[in-house]
């Protein structure tokens, strides 16, 4: 039986994003602002904080509340 690549299912690169795109970054964010946890995104802990981290600059620019 062969092996299955189970690489194929995921994205190259999830975070190929800046903080100015709003769309993207507001499926890991909450209706009131609260940031996703990981159980609830499916990120990997690396991902997740590049998300946290891009999600927070965004704040500081008040390109997304």
């Amino acid at each position: 039986m062969p092996k299955t690549n189970t690489n194929l299912n995921r994205s190259r690169n999830p975070m190929d994003f800046t903080f100015n795109d709003v769309e993207p970054l507001s499926r890991f964010v909450t209706e009131t602002g609260k940031i996703l946890s990981r159980k609830e995104t499916g990120l990997s802990a690396k991902h997740q904080r590049r998300v946290t981290k891009k999600i927070k600059q965004a704040r500081n620019m008040v390109t997304m509340k």
